[in-house]
């Protein structure tokens, strides 16, 4: 097969690799094009200084480099001379044990080592400055141009035709997909167009209406004279690269000089419309004149942890271009208003390959087996989150915090506030301590909850785990239990799907049986092709032909929006701006909304809904619970929320009632084994190995997903399994049998009513049997932990359905 016609746009470590892996698969009707000259094009990848460290938080990202490393290495572009990261600081030493843990739990070799092993490793440094390193035997340097120059002569010999110095000049498209890209050399037609620009990005994106939030920044890279330790040396590189970010500082060799290059100086954004052409540049369009001034203080930690650097000179340096994100993570995917337009932007070299194949298997199968792209998809952003100052900020933002440690539960700070629900002066009342969530301000916990307290022994956690935590969340989350606790839920997404063609719709898309009477509410999955979950929601029947979702986030309206059909008969429409929803739990729910409501509450089963009023205010009344206790979420729009809010908690002074933050929450979550999707969950898992198999009715008739559940159904090989824990940890970490690392924890918070730490984690399923101890690797040390049977709390669901 040739596959359909595909323009690539841009010759970069990212275009090529998409050529590459394209032409392996067949596809060879695929033409590159970039506006300078091939391999070295003037963008990012040609002055990249081609440091690869793997190890990321994101299982995804590291992955992704780890395809890129291996690729490279294959195609003689990679000088695998590992990687090692020192720490200078007790803060930056425990960072690294937290890296460590990732690095075993995605599956990549890694080791601790002693300030002696780190000065036996990279002999330039002073040992007295370090107090241990990491070292990755695999990292190393990424030769990119020469990267580029093999990927594209592979796709050559396929049939790929790669045009350099072909500026384009627009993206034509008609009906809604794109028909042809134009170049100063003419047009060319295009089934697909794949913008891989780069820090051109944003630029080439607006030509078909669509808003890319990358904002370019110029990255400090300077080259010394020779280092007298180097001096004779003839291979490029003999030592680790290295980072220092304590100092916001990495360095590698060439020959008998070091490059050093710097994030700690002040963001430099620039808008991709005042990147100078080709022609215009004096070395390339991606490099900026170097400013010495913002390198002071880089060239002096410098001095300090490499002393051989103190007879040496800084000889060079540019100030070059490399693009950054809201959420230091790339954008792929296809854009949501002009079919066929799809973008791999703010890619470094880092995961460039892994990029590659990641969107060539989704062009060709509509999917991609390799990496789990749900952090990836350019589509997840919400609309606030795609202003132009709130992209420019948050890039710049992130920048700043390339080398920092960054808390699990750490919030952004600016620009904040930017969404808040109609409880918010009451929560701010109330001494609530606001974290963030796509742009809302959700209270984690109540100060003024802190008389709660008394007589509670509530556990302290560990350092790191007391971060953004106070012994009130344990107050509330048993509280909570106690009597009855409102929780503002105004943060998740909602949709109303509707319409003669709603019902075929849904369940064509969801896992669950929705055609049941209204008033019905059915848990669901969303998959893809392959059986993947890309999602968990509610589908509630309000009407014959309207339904409400409690879905997770703007993939989700995506998702929706991509599959309905175009004849009218179905419409999808986001609701949450207009409206907010409060949670009320407890045993004591029904005692306090009871008396508000004509709506006879114990005929409302768990699982179903109803419209009603409370006192005056119109509402939608949901019997769920996602902490495990009898209550209701109840809806009502914006302008009726703070009367809502006032009604309710008038109400409940004589019952007892509390306002419960997200802390608790979670606590609550876990002991119910109630799963996150992104957390516990994501598109790589399916639902028989994350427990949600009760969620899939494979009698209802045919979805999305279907065909490819029924064989993931009989091989299930890894289970998503609740642990008790001697000690509350944080999630990504690793799980040992042994000395071997198995697995890797989700989600995790310590559980206020059994008194014991609850951990998820993905286990092989041989493991995945109670009574089975294993041990998280938790900074420093192993935390003991046994698979336990869930749910922890209520299994018999007395409480639910009381």
């Amino acid at each position: 097969m040739t596959g359909p016609s595909v323009v690539i746009i841009g010759a970069g470590v990212v275009g090529a690799a998409l050529a590459d892996e394209l032409s392996a698969r067949g596809w060879t009707e695929v033409t590159v094009v970039d506006q300078g000259d091939v391999p070295a094009t003037g963008g990012s990848s040609s002055h990249a200084p081609g440091l690869v460290f793997q190890t990321n938080g994101s299982k995804t990202m590291t992955e992704m480099a780890r395809y890129t490393v291996e690729k490279f290495v294959a195609l003689d572009s990679f000088l695998q001379v590992g990687g090692l990261e020192v720490a200078t600081t007790p803060e930056r030493l425990a960072e690294l044990h937290r890296r460590h843990g990732w690095a075993a739990a995605w599956g990549i070799e890694a080791h601790l080592l002693s300030p002696e092993e780190c000065v036996a490793k990279h002999s330039l440094l002073d040992g007295s400055k370090v107090l241990g390193g990491l070292f990755l035997p695999t990292d190393g340097l990424a030769k990119a141009v020469r990267a580029v120059d093999a990927q594209l002569a592979r796709a050559r010999e396929r049939g790929v035709r790669v045009l350099p110095r072909h500026e384009v000049l627009d993206i034509r498209s008609e009906g809604g997909r794109v028909t042809s890209v134009v170049t100063d050399q003419g047009e060319i037609a295009a089934d697909i167009v794949v913008c891989c620009a780069g820090i051109w990005g944003p630029k080439v994106a607006r030509m078909v209406g669509m808003n890319l939030p990358l904002t370019p920044l110029a990255h400090q890279l300077a080259w010394t004279g020779q280092v007298q330790e180097l001096a004779g040396q003839t291979e490029e590189a003999t030592r680790p690269i290295l980072r220092h970010q304590d100092a916001d500082l990495y360095y590698r060799e060439r020959f008998d000089t070091l490059g050093i290059g710097y994030y700690g100086h002040r963001p430099m954004p620039i808008s991709a419309d005042d990147i100078l052409s080709v022609d215009a540049a004096e070395v390339m369009p991606s490099v900026l004149t170097f400013t010495p001034d913002d390198f002071a203080d880089a060239w002096s930690a410098t001095q300090e942890l490499l002393p051989s650097t103190r007879s040496a000179k800084v000889e060079e340096g540019i100030n070059g271009l490399f693009s950054f994100t809201t959420d230091h993570l790339p954008l792929m995917g296809e854009s949501p208003q002009v079919k066929g337009f799809w973008v791999a932007e703010a890619v470094w070299v880092t995961h460039s390959a892994g990029v590659g194949l990641a969107m060539a298997e989704w062009l060709v199968d509509g999917h991609c087996s390799s990496f789990d792209l749900h952090e990836c998809d350019v589509n997840r952003f919400e609309p606030h989150q795609l202003a132009p100052d709130y992209v420019r900020a948050r890039g710049c933002q992130n920048y700043v915090e390339v080398y920092d440690i960054i808390h699990p539960l750490q919030p952004m700070e600016e620009p904040r506030p930017l969404r808040t629900s109609p409880f918010h002066p009451r929560q701010q009342e109330l001494g609530a301590i606001f974290l963030e969530a796509a742009g809302w301000e959700r209270p984690q916990w109540y100060g003024g909850n802190a008389g709660l307290l008394k007589g509670r022994d509530i556990p302290t956690p560990g350092d790191w785990a007391a971060q953004y935590w106070s012994p009130i969340v344990g107050a509330e989350a048993q509280a909570t239990r106690e009597s009855v606790a409102m929780y503002d839920m105004t943060a998740l997404k909602r949709l109303e799907v509707s319409g003669p063609g709603a019902v075929a719709f849904l369940q064509s898309l969801t896992t669950g049986d929705v055609d049941k009477s209204v008033g019905s509410v059915t848990y669901c999955l969303l998959l893809d092709t392959d059986g993947g979950i890309r999602s968990d929601v509610t589908v509630a029947r309000l009407g014959p032909e309207e339904f409400q979702v409690g879905a997770n986030g703007n993939l989700d309206l995506d998702w929706f929006d991509r599959h309905r059909p175009r004849d009218g008969s179905v419409q999808v429409r986001d609701l949450t701006a207009g409206t907010c929803c409060v949670g009320v739990w407890g045993p004591r729910a029904r005692d306090l909304v009871q008396p508000l409501t004509t709506t006879d509450l114990t005929a409302l089963r768990y699982f179903r809904g109803t419209r009603a009023y409370i006192g005056n205010v119109p509402v939608t009344m949901l019997r769920l619970s996602y902490v495990g206790e009898l209550g209701w979420e109840i809806y009502t729009t914006a302008d009726m929320g703070l009367k809502l809010w006032d009604t309710l908690w008038e109400a409940g002074q004589d019952h007892g009632v509390l306002a419960g933050g997200r802390g608790a929450f979670t606590s609550l979550r876990l002991e119910k084994g109630y799963r996150s999707f992104g957390t516990d969950m994501t598109y790589e898992h399916d639902p028989y190995e994350a427990g949600l198999g009760f969620a899939v009715k494979l009698d209802k008739g045919d979805f999305v997903g279907r065909d490819a559940l029924l064989a993931r159904k009989e091989s299930v090989k890894r289970r998503l399994t609740c642990l008790l824990t001697d000690e509350v940890v944080m999630g990504r970490e690793p799980v040992y049998d042994g000395e071997r690392a198995v697995g890797y924890v989700t989600s995790a918070a310590y559980g206020y009513t059994i008194g014991r730490g609850v951990a998820y984690a993905w286990l092989p399923a041989a493991l995945a049997t109670p009574g089975q101890p294993v041990d998280i690797g938790y900074f420093d040390r192993r935390v003991g932990a046994v698979v336990a049977e869930e749910p922890l709390f209520d299994p018999a669901m007395q409480r639910l359905r009381g």
